[in-house]
Formats: structure tokens, sequence, C-alpha cells
């Protein structure tokens, strides 16, 4: 923390500082030049005396709010520094992903002043919040101080947390999608690990042996889970969800893609893919029982722990495979922290998240295997130690072309999803003449972003 508290320390020592010139200016200017001297080293006496309790927030207290997650657990433990070094006091909850959400709408929607920070998913609800003025914007502290480095934080990652040009919250946790595959099997059959989603499909057309329970692909196949994976697969065909305010999951680009993806699921994947998220796919994956998985870097430990897996040292990281489009993943901020619209004190709120989204902090939760948004942390090898150096390598190579987004960014994203979905898995239960298909969802999310607009 020494430089936070640098720099929050300064500020209330500078508080001081100008309180006692003040008073020595106050005493007239009728002392001889030695008595005024002598005054002066007084009160820079008193000064450097009170320097060491000048802390800029004794007395302010803030409301945390957290996920039950990873980042919270590893937060946690340094906060009572926080605390110490500021004079903050910081009351910590958590709850689980869906009654965190419950509880920040009810709060919010009663125009509550807690909490004052909290975690959040910027692409599930953040949309929701920030139109509804839940959300107090970022904007005026982020470059506020230089040392905070906002510039730091990957440009991909930042876009995901912003709302019509304004940034609602800042990256704490970031996921790109990647092919997880099997070393041993790859090397075997003198497989090269695929750099194109041609290649994917040839190879897993080579390695799928389902008469010795050997599938040569899996992914998530549920309807809504399906789509942030998916969404890789249309980026790098060079399509997306929507083309500015018209929906565009009809696409030649999108058919390709969502045909790509139904396909090898529904040839070439498991029994059971279609009722799969990403629990059950890494979990048969781990099983040894799957040559190829997609999904996000973030869940690597449950290939590569071997209490959770029967083949942790065979699992090989690559980047996700290049379409017509090149390879292009997405980079997401799957969790940030923001700032309650209502909050009393919002200067001691964005002490906080400054503290928290800051490149030290970021090193502490990084090398708790908390994949964060800092370039310099993924660029310093301390900042790297919770990672396999393999995984690492792909990280920064993701992204580089990283999207911005894994779903539709609209505020109804569950209707959203559920309508791509319905092509996807269309495509896996064996619909041929999918384009009529693609035009109904293109329909249905249309309405989405047309009732939107109108709000």
């Amino acid at each position: 923390m020494k430089m936070f508290r640098k720099r929050w320390l300064g500020q209330g020592l500078s508080i001081v500082l100008a309180a006692t010139m003040l008073a020595a200016c106050s005493n007239g200017g009728g002392q001889t030049s030695n008595t005024a001297a002598g005054k002066e080293n007084t009160q820079t006496d008193k000064v450097n005396n009170a320097a060491p309790a000048a802390k800029p927030f004794e007395g302010k207290s803030i409301t945390l709010v957290t996920a039950n997650h990873p980042w919270g657990d590893a937060i946690k433990p340094f906060i009572p520094e926080f605390e110490a070094e500021t004079g903050m006091k910081v009351k910590v909850e958590s709850y689980f992903e869906d009654q965190l959400t419950q509880k920040l709408t009810v709060q919010f929607t009663t125009g509550s002043n807690t909490p004052d920070v909290f975690m959040y998913r910027p692409l599930q609800e953040g949309k929701l919040f920030f139109k509804n003025g839940w959300v107090h914007p970022l904007d005026e502290y982020v470059n506020k101080d230089p040392e905070y480095d906002f510039a730091d934080l990957s440009k991909s990652a930042v876009g995901s947390a912003t709302v019509d040009g304004k940034v609602a919250g800042i990256p704490i946790i970031t996921e790109q999608e990647i092919l997880y595959y099997r070393k041993d099997l790859l090397e075997a059959a003198g497989i090269a690990v695929p750099k194109t989603i041609d290649e994917l499909v040839a190879a897993v057309k080579q390695l799928h042996d389902p008469a010795k329970e050997m599938y040569g692909f899996v992914a998530r196949g549920q309807r809504s889970p399906l789509v942030t994976q998916v969404s890789s697969f249309l980026f790098s065909e060079g399509g997306d969800f929507t083309n500015g305010d018209k929906a565009a999951i009809n696409t030649p680009e999108a058919i390709k893609a969502f045909t790509t993806y139904g396909t090898l699921l529904k040839d070439y994947g498991p029994p059971g893919v279609l009722n799969m998220s990403w629990p059950q796919a890494i979990g048969i994956f781990a099983q040894g029982k799957v040559a190829f998985y997609t999904d996000a870097n973030s869940i690597y430990k449950n290939a590569t722990d071997p209490s959770k897996s029967q083949i942790a040292d065979k699992i090989g990281f690559a980047p996700f495979p290049a379409g017509s489009a090149g390879s292009k993943p997405y980079n997401i901020t799957s969790w940030g922290l923001a700032m309650n619209a209502n909050a009393v004190n919002k200067e001691a709120a964005w002490a906080f998240i400054e503290w928290a989204t800051g490149k030290e902090m970021v090193l502490k939760t990084q090398q708790a295997g908390n994949p964060g948004a800092r370039s310099s942390v993924w660029d310093n090898p301390e900042g790297t130690t919770g990672f396999p150096a393999e995984l690492v390598d792909v990280i920064k190579e993701s992204v580089k072309g990283g999207v911005d987004h894994d779903r539709p960014t609209v505020i109804s994203v569950g209707e959203a999803r559920d309508a791509v979905g319905e092509i996807v898995q269309q495509i896996m239960t064996g619909e041929k003449n999918i384009q009529p298909v693609a035009d109904k969802a293109n329909e249905a999310l249309q309405v989405i972003i047309d009732n939107e607009k109108t709000k």
C-alpha cells in the first residue's frame, strides 16, 4: 500500500500544513525575525508530529458488498490495512450471485445510499443499473491521479464496463475465451494445435471415437449459457450480435458461426451436451473423455487441479482459433466495482475503489488466481505466479484482439440470450434449414432493442 498511502496521506498532510501556515500568519507581524523563525520551527515540529496521524477519511465509513467470489476472499484480508492507513471503516457484506443482484436491485429501487461500493457483472446487469441511474459514473475520478494509471487497464475490459460512453465501473476480473486441449492425444495422433477454426474441426473429427467414450469436442450447450461461448466463433467470422441499433444474428457470418458451433456439439459432443453449462462441460473434459474444450480461461483450475481432474498434467492451452476475420475471442470484464449513485461520501467510496483496483492490490489479488485487467501486472513475472506459464502467454495474446462483450449488450440480456441460444440449439437438435429460425430470432432481438430505445 506504499504508493496509495503516499497519495492519500499526502492529501491529509497538505490540509494540516495549510491550517498550520494560516495559524502562523494570523499571529501578526510584530515579531523579530528570530522569534518568527522559532515559531515557524515550532509549527513545523507540530506538523511533523501530526503527520503520522494524518488520515484523510478519519471517522468515515462505507459499505462494500461483494459476491461470494475468490476476488472477495483475496481482498478481504488486506482491508484492515486500508482502514488503518486511511482512517476509514469498511463494512463488508457477501452474497451468492443471484442473491447479490436481487439485494442490489431492491436497495437501489428504494433509493438507498448503501452499499457505497459493490461488485457487479457489467455485461449482465450493468446496463440496467446504469440506465436506472443507480450507478455513479467514475469519469471524474479515473484520471485525477496519474499514479492510478487508468490507461494501464485493458481497453476491452474497460469497454465492458462502459455504458453510453461513461465509465460505469472498474474491472476487477477479466475473462477471455481460449482453447483447452489434450496434449497427449494430439501428440499421439501427430496433430498440431489448431490455429484456425477449420483446423479445429478437422482435429475434432480425427480424435472423435465415441465407441471408446472419447468425444472430439465439448462446450456449453444450454440455451442461455452457450451464448457467451459461441460469441468468439461469431466475432472470428466477422459477425456480431448487433450492428449499431440493428439486430444481426441472421447474417451469413452469424449463420456460419452458429452452424459450426452447433454442429461440433451435435456430431462430436458427449451425450447430454444440450443440457450442459460450464460445470458439466469442463467436468467431462476433466474426466478425460473429450479432446477439445472452449470456454473462459478463468475456470482453468477445474482442469489442472489434480483433486478435480484426472488429466491435470495433460492439459494444453491455446488462443482461440481464427475464423475468416482472424482470432477474435471475447476479452471481457466478468466482475467490476461500481459506486452507488446515492452514496453519501463518494470521495471515500472512490478511495476504496482506487485502492482495490490499483496496481499494488491487483498484483496481490492476481497472485491469488484472480485474472485482473492491468497490463503492467500481466507483464510483471510476480503477477503471473498463480497461472501456468503457457496460459499466461495465451492470455496476453488473447487480449490483443479481444472483443469487449460476449452477449448482446441490452438491458433485457436474458431474453436476448435466449433468442440467440435458440438458433444454436435448433442446429444441435438437427434442424437443417436454419435461416428461418435465425430470422425469427433476429426479429425478437430487434423488438428488444427497439423497446429499450423508447424507454
